[in-house]
């Protein structure tokens, strides 16, 4: 029998957090959720953006707040994990999708503090938000996604400490999947490829690359991806349709890593 379905009967009444959920990716995301009938908790460093997204949620008729959240800071995580308990009786679901990329330089010329920056954004943030994200799951259970990257598998040229954070996150991930599946916390991945988003523009923009160039390289349809692509793939992961799913890296990539 076929486990695919209404997105309702999965989300109606659950609670889902989204980190980096101001903009891009995490908007769409946070976007998704909601429509699918979750209440949504918008996490996010940047408050106009953050609050923005809460009211697209509104206006579509869906129940959001916004956490203003530093994911590399442990207070503000936890603070973020509890506005989920406190608004909304819990926590169900979680898609962390916080993360920088501003690299323009090879290894030995980038700033100690630029690495270290990115390690905490990118990386150590994953740790944070699952670390609180579990212990508010259990013993209920619940599905935790984790937005890792194509360079996870593949690097990018003038991308060492961004490279190395997404690296990270799978490993990460894994091992988390291992300790957490038999205690009912499915732990997945998702390695978007070149997606249609702000801060790959802006990447694009310090380059002095070509958009139409980029595009043609990253994929194998000539086309960028678009956020809802990844919101689709983050839905799929969190229901009951991907129930045998467990420790795995999903690239969501117009085919860039099959070649």
């Amino acid at each position: 029998m076929s486990r695919l379905g209404n997105l309702d009967q999965w989300f109606t009444d659950k609670t889902a957090i989204v980190t980096g959920g101001a903009g891009g990716m995490g908007r769409s995301i946070a976007l998704a959720f909601s429509a699918a009938g979750a209440r949504v908790v918008v996490a996010d460093f940047n408050a106009d953006g953050g609050q923005e997204t809460v009211s697209l949620v509104r206006e579509q008729g869906g129940e959001a707040v916004f956490a203003r959240t530093d994911v590399s800071k442990s207070d503000d995580v936890a603070a973020m994990v509890q506005s989920a308990v406190s608004n909304f009786g819990g926590l169900n679901f979680a898609v962390n999708a916080a993360a920088i990329e501003f690299e323009t330089v090879n290894l030995a010329d980038l700033p100690d503090e630029d690495f270290d920056r990115m390690i905490a954004v990118n990386l150590r943030s994953i740790f944070l938000c699952m670390k609180h994200e579990i212990n508010a799951m259990l013993p209920d259970g619940g599905a935790i996604v984790n937005i890792a990257s194509t360079n996870s598998y593949r690097p990018q040229p003038h991308q060492s400490a961004y490279t190395a954070s997404k690296f990270g996150v799978l490993g990460i991930t894994k091992s988390a999947a291992i300790d957490y599946a038999p205690l009912g916390v499915r732990i997945n991945a998702i390695c978007p490829g070149a997606i249609e988003t702000p801060m790959l523009l802006g990447a694009i923009k310090a380059r002095g690359r070509d958009k139409q160039e980029v595009a043609g390289r990253l994929s194998l349809i000539g086309r960028f991806g678009q956020p809802d692509e990844i919101a689709s793939a983050a839905l799929w992961l969190c229901s009951e349709a991907s129930s045998f799913t467990i420790g795995h890296a999903l690239a969501v990539d117009g085919g860039y890593l099959a070649r």
